[in-house]
């Protein structure tokens, strides 16, 4: 099977790599070439991130981005849900990463569909919004495909996607359930160090924020962030009046995603 999708060897990238640890040199391998970049190590070791986060608010493009350019691609579903929902969220998360740790990420998202060709070539798959996500059994045994891979996809609950993402889920896993995942799991350590686990960015329900994933032969395939909403996070500072201090937070557990799901590998089947 033939690698399509920019990865990073976890065992040169350090999944746990902690706030303090040197820069690491890793193989960052392109559909095209392979490079090699330092990935930047934050400059300070707070648990809890404060200060303003430094992010431009570029708008949104979901056009196509060359073949050689890593970037973030944002999932398209049917059923009347907002897929698109925060706009100007992943454009903002995509030059913290680029800023951040070095890694040479396009300034755009884009949009796939589970069967469009170029899901074997997105190391971070992205789904959002508020309402019902359906999937085509087609779509669903495409999606399970790409996860088996080595494929990475982070659903993101923007309030009102949690019952019909759950029932999808059970289509695409029937035999697997989503599982909490512990604050010492390497996703909350990739970059920055959440010693208590996901961060609360909305208010929601009120309740506290959880991480749950799925787990393919021990590998954590699917994140999902559940009353957290790190998308509203990520967007520009003038639409949901979130503080610096969550904005903050918000944009480095991004960034932990992003780095994490470097380390997968994707195969074209």
């Amino acid at each position: 099977m033939r690698v399509r999708a920019p990865s990073l060897a976890l065992a040169a990238l350090g999944a746990s790599l902690p706030i303090s640890a040197p820069p690491v040199t890793s193989l960052l391998a392109t559909p095209s070439a392979a490079a090699t970049l330092a990935l930047r190590a934050p400059e300070h070791s707070a648990s809890i991130p404060t200060g303003p986060a430094s992010l431009a608010e570029p708008a949104i493009s979901a056009n196509p981005v060359s073949d050689d350019t890593i970037t973030i691609a944002r999932v398209r579903y049917d059923g009347g849900g907002d897929w698109y929902a925060d706009p100007t969220s992943l454009s903002n998360l995509l030059l913290a990463i680029r800023t951040r740790t070095g890694i040479p990420v396009s300034s755009r998202e884009t949009v796939v569909r589970p069967l469009d060709p170029a899901l074997s070539d997105s190391p971070y798959l992205y789904m959002t919004g508020h309402g019902d996500v359906r999937f085509s059994p087609q779509e669903r045994a495409a999606l399970r495909a790409h996860l088996e891979a080595g494929g990475f996809l982070h659903v993101d609950d923007n309030y009102g996607l949690d019952e019909s993402f759950r029932e999808e889920l059970l289509h695409i896993f029937p035999e697997t359930e989503l599982t909490e995942i512990p604050p010492d799991h390497p996703v909350f350590h990739a970059f920055y160090t959440f010693p208590e686990g996901l961060p609360k960015i909305h208010e929601h329900d009120g309740e506290p924020p959880q991480a749950f994933g799925i787990f393919l032969n021990g590998r954590l395939a699917l994140f999902y962030s559940f009353e957290s909403d790190l998308g509203d996070g990520w967007e520009d500072s003038s639409i949901h009046g979130d503080s610096p201090e969550l904005r903050e937070a918000a944009v480095r557990m991004g960034v932990n995603l992003f780095v994490y799901a470097l380390g997968q590998t994707v195969r074209r089947p």
